[in-house]
């Protein structure tokens, strides 16, 4: 139930009597956590990217949901894009940087973002930061914001990982749908130049120490290209040149970090194609990679599109294999 429906009252005592952290309280009510908080982190120290400029419309959070109890809102318009913290009572070590999806055209916030937390963060043990980042397509010129934003998310990340008690040797990301493909041009490009560097955290690597892919947009050629991803990263008349820079199985390379893929067979909007395209590619480039492959589950399944389903068995299978991952050598 979103915090504004409740008294302050209600809020403490809620909180009281399930013994949660704030990170948690909000993944349960759907809030945003305020400017200035612990759980709202920004990703630049004057608010923005160095160079960029504030879009002409102000960042708005729109809810889709009529449901209370399950609060499915998205963002656009994002300017000055910032990190929201979840955080376990008994953390593991183990970081990840969310990267929910919405098409390039919105980031979504609850479905592949606060649903996460009761499996990954209350039971899993993992620190999430769930990314909101620049969307191409806005007024603003820049198809390389949103990676930006991604990899500044990781450096900041890696930056604060001993105050914040995390290894930094285990951050990794999690991409879902369109999140996914910006995922993985992370994966792929984290020492791309696409930013000015200007502080120490941008001294940091972002390279991700491994990465999950959740029915990702991978391809942006042929049958299965998600075509609304296309066009609003590359407009509607790409050059044969950018489809392939931005097709992510042409862009596999060796350091390329260890991948875990997950889709449905029946998925109608980004086709299962995608993964399977990528997992071959990084076969070939020798990448370590695991890919669950489950019938039913449609698109944009996140953790509430399971029920009776297989592919509940999904957040289980990805804390296995992200303990499983072992620390590469100190960056």
């Amino acid at each position: 139930m979103p915090i504004k429906r409740l008294n302050p009252l209600c809020q403490l005592a809620f909180a009281t009597l399930l013994g949660l952290l704030p990170g948690l309280v909000l993944a349960a009510t759907g809030e945003e956590p305020a400017v200035g908080s612990a759980d709202r982190i920004a990703l630049w120290p004057q608010g923005m990217a160095p160079g960029d400029k504030p879009l002409s419309q102000a960042a708005r959070i729109v809810e889709r949901s009529t449901d209370p109890a399950l609060p499915d809102r998205y963002i656009d318009h994002v300017s000055a894009p910032y990190l929201v913290a979840y955080r376990p009572t008994r953390p593991n070590g183990s970081a990840v940087l969310v990267i929910p999806g919405g098409g390039y055209q919105r980031v979504v916030l609850d479905k592949e973002g606060t649903a996460l937390v009761p499996a990954l963060v209350e039971q899993g043990g993992l620190t999430l930061f769930v990314l909101r980042y620049r969307l191409p397509g806005e007024g603003r010129q820049d198809r390389e914001a949103a990676l930006a934003d991604a990899q500044r998310a990781m450096r900041l990340i890696r930056h604060h990982a001993s105050e914040w008690g995390l290894d930094p040797q285990r951050i990794g990301t999690m991409g879902f749908s369109a999140g996914g493909h910006l995922a993985a041009r992370l994966g792929n490009g984290f020492d791309r130049n696409v930013y000015p560097h200007s502080d120490a955290i941008d001294a940091q690597s972002a390279r991700p120490d491994f990465q999950l892919l959740m029915y990702p947009v991978i391809t942006l050629i042929g049958a299965d290209t998600h075509a609304g991803s296309r066009e609003r990263l590359l407009g509607s008349t790409p050059s044969e040149e950018l489809l392939r820079q931005y097709s992510m199985q042409l862009q596999v390379r060796a350091d390329t970090p260890p991948t875990f893929l997950l889709h449905a067979e029946d998925d109608d909007v980004v086709p299962v194609g995608n993964s399977l395209q990528f997992h071959a590619s990084l076969r070939s480039a020798g990448v370590s990679s695991e890919m669950h492959l489950f019938p039913y589950g449609g698109h944009g399944f996140g953790t509430r599109g399971t029920v009776g389903l297989t592919t509940a068995a999904w957040p289980q299978l990805a804390l296995s294999w992200i303990a499983s991952q072992q620390p590469t050598q100190p960056k």
